[in-house]
């Protein structure tokens, strides 16, 4: 009997809070007055809160996308139009949702992955955390395959990959060693090693020299190899610094032609030397 007593008053209301609310609306709708906007904004802040929890993640602050489901509550306040019958909520909903959807795949992706990509990880991550809140475990790929219409076992493996570039590890972070020193991850990566460019270039240098005069190459070692002057060259040789200079320009100049142009047979088994 209380069973029965207690729903028309709950029906009731129910009815009087829709009425209340589309009185609300239509008021604001009429006036435009902040005043009102306010007083619609606090009334439907709780749902804002509520969607900023379900679409929270472990490690994301909430109070970022309550801040952002604020924003969707905003707008949807100020497009709402009470004219067309439809509940504030049935409104609200997908535009509060849809504002943290697009927080998510604009401002939270370290790497930036293409769109169908970043909404099959949201949806991914939504599927694992109802899945282990229901069964008390993670699932497993034919798990998600039953509860993600549309996605095969590629698509959720690529998703569950994609997953890791939402967030990056600083290379400033400190990693295990197995004699306890400390370092860093950056320690850990290797650097670019010059001497490998700079044994192919003597190689190269040493064939080129084949093709200049005893007098260029003696030139050539004292102005680079030295590091002498074209006078000092010059006053050691006999010769004025405009023919050291000539001397250089006319060598170098035919080595960088023959630098460009492949080696013949002969020359390329001569340079290679005896097996």
């Amino acid at each position: 009997m209380l069973l029965m007593n207690d729903s028309p008053r709950d029906d009731a209301s129910l009815d009087a809070r829709r009425a209340a609310d589309r009185w609300i609306h239509e008021r604001y709708q009429r006036t435009r007055d902040p005043r009102h906007r306010d007083e619609l904004i606090e009334r439907y802040m709780p749902l804002a809160h509520h969607l900023a929890r379900r679409y929270q993640r472990g490690s994301d602050n909430f109070d970022d996308i309550a801040q952002v489901a604020a924003v969707g509550l905003i707008n949807a306040v100020d497009r709402f139009d009470p004219a067309r019958g439809m509940a504030f909520t049935s409104f609200a909903v997908p535009t509060i949702s849809g504002e943290i959807k697009r927080y998510f795949r604009d401002r939270t992706w370290a790497i930036r992955p293409p769109r169908a990509l970043q909404e099959n990880v949201l949806r991914l991550e939504r599927a694992i955390e109802q899945f282990t809140t229901d069964h008390g475990r993670p699932p497993t790929i034919k798990d998600l395959m039953a509860r993600l219409d549309g996605l095969d076992e590629e698509h959720i493996l690529e998703a569950l990959q994609v997953r890791r570039a939402t967030s990056t590890t600083s290379l400033d972070a400190s990693a295990a060693s197995r004699d306890g020193s400390d370092f860093t991850l950056g320690d850990s990566i290797g650097s670019t090693d010059d001497g490998f460019d700079q044994a192919e270039q003597r190689t190269l240098l040493e064939g080129l020299m084949r093709y200049v005069s005893p007098r260029e190459r003696e030139i050539l070692r004292m102005r680079f190899a030295q590091d002498m002057t074209q006078a000092e060259i010059g006053e050691i040789l006999g010769v004025s610094q405009m023919q050291v200079s000539r001397i250089l320009r006319g060598s170098i100049a035919r080595m960088s032609v023959l630098a460009q142009q492949p080696p013949a047979p002969s020359e390329a088994e001569s340079c290679a030397g005896p097996a």
